[in-house]
């Protein structure tokens, strides 16, 4: 009983603060609000699973501050009948949310082992529509056509290309990049025929991207 009370004050104050900056999509928060997010995160962090602030996980990552995260999906403008790809499950909170959103989402991470929790997590919650798989994303995902959205959580060096051929004519791409040594951007591209709309949002604090690790992993 405790923990479904501190689960609904932790949502309540998320809503306040995401109506501040303007969110305010139904059925975004509603899609989030069946997500329970303490579930995402180990227990001795429980009390921080709605709060602004990045919390660990394994393999060295963390799930980004609850603010962000759902911020994200807001700007990502996810729909019914929509394909979503995924660069980064970690949790598999973010994972979670759009698969109550999307038709279908595919979401890889390098990390087995992150890969095993999020599956165990979106089992829990019987979601469906989700697949999960073990690649590094560094050119997306070749061989499963295109997407609607494609979200990224890890930092790319440069543009990637990828999205040219793996989004569709309308699609969106939201992805940080590595703009300086030390400094993350996040980037929307929308695709228009042939055409691409750059532009760049507010900085983040995830981690880059790491080529080809997730074979040794």
């Amino acid at each position: 009983m405790k923990s479904q009370l501190l689960e609904r004050e932790g949502f309540a104050a998320l809503v306040l603060r995401l109506r501040r900056e303007g969110v305010t999509d139904l059925d975004l928060l509603t899609a989030v609000e069946q997500t329970p997010r303490s579930s995402f995160v180990s227990s001795e962090y429980s009390s921080s699973a709605y709060s602004s602030r990045t919390v660990p996980l394994a393999c060295g990552q963390f799930i980004e501050g609850a603010d962000l995260a759902v911020r994200l999906l807001s700007i990502l403008q996810v729909k019914p009948g929509h394909r979503v790809l995924e660069i980064g499950t970690g949790s598999g909170f973010m994972t979670a949310v759009l698969g109550r959103l999307a038709e279908r989402v595919i979401s890889i991470d390098r990390y087995r082992s992150l890969i095993g929790d999020a599956q165990k997590r979106l089992e829990a919650l019987g979601l469906r529509n989700v697949i999960l798989r073990q690649a590094d994303g560094a050119n997306g995902l070749p061989g499963e056509g295109t997407f609607d959205r494609i979200i990224a959580t890890t930092a790319f060096p440069a543009m990637p290309r990828f999205f040219a051929e793996q989004l569709v004519s309308g699609g969106m791409l939201l992805a940080p990049l590595m703009v300086e040594e030390e400094r993350c951007v996040m980037v929307r591209l929308t695709k228009t025929g042939s055409r691409f709309e750059r532009e760049d949002l507010f900085e983040v604090p995830f981690l880059p991207l790491q080529t080809k690790l997730a074979l040794y992993l």
